[in-house]
């Protein structure tokens, strides 16, 4: 039987199908998840590591319809939307997820320019130049070519398991935590908790997933396969969260260290686990960056074009799908312009891209919900009862995370405009 399993054969069909969902669950650890994840080991040490198990059945089954739709309908999630919920329900989710990946690509290049300021190269270099690589290289290349070049990428995710590997952990210790959940009544662990959930699951995600499938062009035939490749995806995006916890937490929660972002994690742990763990988790922290800087708008850039009928494919010549690569340029310059801005907070961005999501989310999961569900479009490919109690509870968790995670973040910038003014006043 297990020779029959894993014959030449079903190997080499898995690795000609394999791609839209590895990619696209690495690329979920871009330089915000990596950032969530830093300060949740260095916050609480590996007491949520458990969420992480309920995050990844979470990430498995969202992602696995979006395989599966993708392969029997051979359209978009875009297209499916305007054909199935029409004009304002797609101008609406166009619109915001529009703008919450332009966020989510700011965001990314901060990722770029702390990463590479921590080895000493100015931001005014290094964003250009990574701005015009990224370009060449998605716009210049064709599907495979680029898909290799991502797939190549997802390999470097290994330098946050070295880093952890290198900060020495009580792996005793830390399986047990995984193992046990624990609860907490104060906000800031409730809010990590919503945090760590809402930055698993993008809207990003399921567009480009499935525009990837289709412009593969995999078919019902290669639907064992991708589904493999998404599960194969989540497992490794997990894993790779996973360390990064791992990491944190044991050397700066150890030592009291607090931090805000990735950077701050990465140059911290020089001191405590080592100058080549902190030179890992720079490069690991780079290499995301650099990732998703070219992902999330090439996600964008497909699922505007799908919408609204317009040409798309990186098969396609700039003259034949103009639109396509206009949004993808677009996206990229104005991303890096952003980040040159002298002394401009990042802090509003990160925020409008959290409750952006927060509202374009739970819609986009009833979205495919309902068109999983329908027979018509689906076949014998819709989700069974069993599967629909699991999607039902994971769109009802998640929804309601990434809601809490909008009111939490307002209510912050609330009291951090308000709070000041009171002061003043007094």
């Amino acid at each position: 039987m297990l020779r029959k399993i894993w014959s030449r054969r079903k190997i080499l069909a898995f690795l000609a199908v394999m791609g839209p969902g590895i990619i696209t669950a690495n690329v979920d650890n871009d330089a915000n998840g990596i950032a969530i994840y830093s300060i949740a080991g260095a916050s609480f040490g590996y007491k949520l590591l458990w969420v992480l198990l309920l995050t990844t059945v979470a990430l498995i089954v969202v992602q696995e319809m979006t395989a599966r739709m993708g392969t029997v309908t051979g359209k978009g999630l875009s297209d499916l939307i305007r054909e199935q919920f029409g004009v304002r329900a797609t101008v609406f989710a166009m619109s915001t997820l529009l703008i919450t990946n332009w966020a989510n690509t700011v965001g990314d290049f901060a990722g770029i320019a702390g990463s590479l300021e921590i080895f000493g190269v100015s931001r005014y270099l290094s964003i250009p130049i990574a701005a015009v690589l990224i370009w060449l290289l998605v716009l210049r290349g064709r599907y495979h070519q680029v898909e290799r070049a991502f797939l190549l990428a997802s390999l470097m995710y290994i330098t946050y398991i070295i880093s952890a590997i290198l900060a020495k952990p009580p792996w005793k210790h830390v399986f047990q935590e995984m193992l046990t959940p624990t609860f907490e009544t104060n906000p800031a662990y409730l809010t990590m908790i919503i945090a760590v959930i809402g930055t698993t699951i993008a809207p990003w995600m399921q567009f480009y997933q499935q525009s990837s499938v289709v412009d593969k062009g995999l078919t019902t035939r290669d639907y064992p396969y991708a589904r493999a490749d998404t599960i194969l995806g989540v497992l490794t995006t997990q894993v790779v969260a996973f360390f990064i916890i791992v990491a944190c937490a044991a050397t700066l929660f150890v030592e009291g260290i607090s931090i805000q972002t990735a950077e701050d994690a990465a140059k911290a742990l020089a001191p405590l686990a080592g100058r080549y763990a902190s030179w890992l988790f720079a490069i690991g922290l780079l290499n995301a960056a650099l990732f998703s800087v070219a992902i999330i708008p090439l996600s964008t850039a497909y699922s505007l074009c799908e919408a609204f009928g317009w040409e798309a494919g990186l098969d396609r010549t700039f003259k034949e799908a103009p639109v396509f690569y206009g949004l993808y340029t677009g996206m990229v310059a104005t991303g890096a312009v952003v980040i040159l801005i002298p002394g401009l907070s990042l802090i509003p961005v990160m925020v409008l891209s959290q409750a952006l999501n927060g509202i374009l989310l739970p819609v986009i999961l009833v979205y495919m919900l309902r068109l999983t569900n329908n027979r018509r479009l689906m076949g014998n490919y819709t989700n069974s009862p069993l599967f629909n109690l699991i999607t039902m509870v994971t769109v009802f968790m998640v929804g309601l995370s990434a809601l809490l995670l909008v009111g939490i973040s307002l209510v912050g910038m609330v009291k951090a405009a308000v709070v000041p003014i009171g002061l003043g006043n007094r």
